[in-house]
């Protein structure tokens, strides 16, 4: 087998090392029994495979069954003029390519970060070479390096109505993906886990490291919030199946306050 996939966050690796860097990490973990590797066939012998549904008129989420990795739901946003492909999965297989194919391939790949890069080089080989968008900042992660990878930073309008950019927390380089299309027209932004939605589907978190319990700084989560604020956003969607139906915009702003408040100390008195 030409690379190796972590067992516990998916990212594939061209090399095996002793233990995976990114699950080293303190955003992350290595299993109490130590490092776990997979590859594509043992997965595939093992019966993997990718399910997809839909979200919404051109945003599908795929499913790995069973997860592999950390589990996350990636998107696919379809366009006119191409489609997107944010966050990766951890698996892919003909049955996966033959069904992006009939959404109409991939103009481009981009994860969040890094816990998000699945097997982005081999999802890029199968459909041609895609180009695979990684942040200037956490390229450093990449555990696979290939000629379609290239870094970025800043806004990026990879399509028409769909502009990536960093607004960083989570990792420096932390992406997220503005689709102004979406929600009927009335703009949706894919966050991965820069800004996550939370259950009760009313309010959005904010974290260095969710397994490990790591909060970001107030300062830092206002300047999310201030970053993604520049966009024109009706529904946000999470890494996973969450979603802030509507009125995603002001959320984040109330959540990032609400968060600064807490880190701050003004209600101190409620603990």
């Amino acid at each position: 087998m030409s690379f190796w996939i972590c067992g516990t966050c998916g990212v594939e690796h061209a090399e095996r090392p002793d233990v995976c860097a990114i699950c080293a990490d303190e955003r992350q973990w290595v299993p109490a029994d130590g490092q776990h590797w997979t590859t594509l066939d043992e997965l595939s012998a093992a019966g993997e495979r990718i399910e997809f549904f839909e979200f919404e008129p051109d945003l599908y989420g795929l499913h790995t069954v069973p997860d592999v990795g950390i589990g996350p739901t990636p998107k696919i946003v379809r366009t006119p003029a191409g489609n997107l492909m944010f966050d990766v999965p951890g698996y892919i297989d003909d049955d996966a390519v033959a069904r992006v194919e009939e959404l109409g391939g991939l103009a481009f790949i981009v994860a969040s970060h890094p816990h998000m890069y699945g097997v982005q080089v081999e999802w890029s080989r199968r459909l041609g070479g895609v180009p695979v968008l990684v942040s200037e900042a956490d390229a450093e992660w990449v555990a696979r390096p290939d000629a379609a990878v290239e870094t970025w930073k800043e806004d990026r309008e990879i399509l028409p109505g769909i502009t990536i950019t960093q607004p960083g927390g989570h990792f420096p380089g932390n992406a997220v993906a503005y689709w102004a299309a979406g929600a009927e027209g009335r703009g949706v932004l894919l966050t991965g886990d820069t800004i996550f939605a939370n259950p009760d589907r009313k309010t959005v978190s904010f974290m260095r490291s969710y397994p490990n319990r790591i909060p970001l700084s107030g300062n830092v989560v206002l300047r999310i919030a201030d970053h993604v604020g520049r966009f024109d956003f009706d529904r946000l969607y999470n890494n996973f199946d969450g979603v802030i139906a509507t009125d995603a915009r002001a959320v984040v702003r109330r959540s990032a306050q609400r968060h600064a408040a807490w880190t701050r100390g003004d209600f101190d008195h409620l603990t």
